[in-house]
């Protein structure tokens, strides 16, 4: 009954938020041409003013809950409650991937920037955890915070030298990395809808296996679980959750972190 009444109450507060990222904005709206928008009209200023913000707000829903899950799976993957999309890199390698591929292939399709980005993250995701299981203990979550956090920088320092260079891509790309939702579209939103179905499906599969886990590995083995597989399918679907957003919207840092937290509260 608590957690039905706190979902039910989250529900309520990202309602009301949609309400005020359609309403507010640069140019100040009436109901009647909320109304008039949402029904597909786009007649008036005010109402293609609406009519622009109401993928923009779609467009956050998605980014944040495929970010807080995509934390959620890492966390439960690794188990290390510190654990995050951003802190581990993988937001960064996808950033990296995606501004390689704008620098030096043209890179420009939307289809072409998710596919990029998620290939940057699964890289990424490698490295730390290779780098991480070096020496004594394996890559435990101190070695795998210190990991992320160090080729987080190093991801960041490299995206610096592709683009300073590059003042024909300079502009876009700092804007893109600012992260955003700014310039959202329906067509883009339905290019990135299976990916993100895709990683929420995954993550369904994984739930059962994350509680096995969660109590260790080799009682999580004793009741019949595969630790290799069960760490690899929730690890790879947090990262074509991370890499989708971030190919959309640009690297997001802490939503990963915080919202698994304020969910588990």
């Amino acid at each position: 009954a608590v957690r039905l009444f706190w979902l039910c109450a989250g529900l309520a507060v990202l309602a009301g938020l949609g309400v005020a990222s359609v309403t507010i904005g640069v140019r100040a709206v009436s109901w009647a041409e909320i109304g008039a928008a949402l029904g597909g009209a786009s007649d008036t200023i005010g109402e293609a003013a609406v009519a622009k913000r109401i993928p923009r707000t779609l467009l956050a829903a998605l980014a944040g809950a495929g970010l807080g899950l995509s934390g959620a799976l890492m966390q439960g993957a690794t188990r290390n409650p510190l654990a995050d999309p951003g802190i581990l890199g993988i937001n960064m390698g996808a950033a990296l991937a995606v501004v390689v591929g704008i620098a030096f292939f043209g890179l420009a399709a939307a289809t072409a920037f998710i596919w990029t980005a998620i290939l940057g993250a699964a890289l990424a995701a490698v490295f730390v955890f290779a780098i991480a299981s070096l020496g004594r203990g394996g890559a435990t979550p101190l070695k795998l915070a210190l990991a992320g956090a160090a080729t987080m920088v190093a991801l960041h320092a490299f995206i610096t030298a592709v683009v300073l260079p590059r003042n024909d891509i300079a502009g876009g790309v700092q804007a893109w990395q600012v992260g955003g939702v700014g310039g959202a579209s329906f067509a883009g939103i339905a290019q990135v809808l299976p990916f993100l179905a895709a990683g929420f499906v995954m993550s369904l599969v994984s739930a059962r296996q994350l509680n096995s886990l969660a109590l260790g590995d080799e009682l999580a083995a004793g009741l019949g679980e595969n630790v290799a597989v069960a760490r690899g399918l929730a690890a790879l679907a947090s990262v074509v959750l991370c890499g989708a957003v971030t190919a959309m919207c640009g690297p997001i840092g802490f939503v990963g972190l915080v919202v698994p937290h304020l969910c588990r509260a």
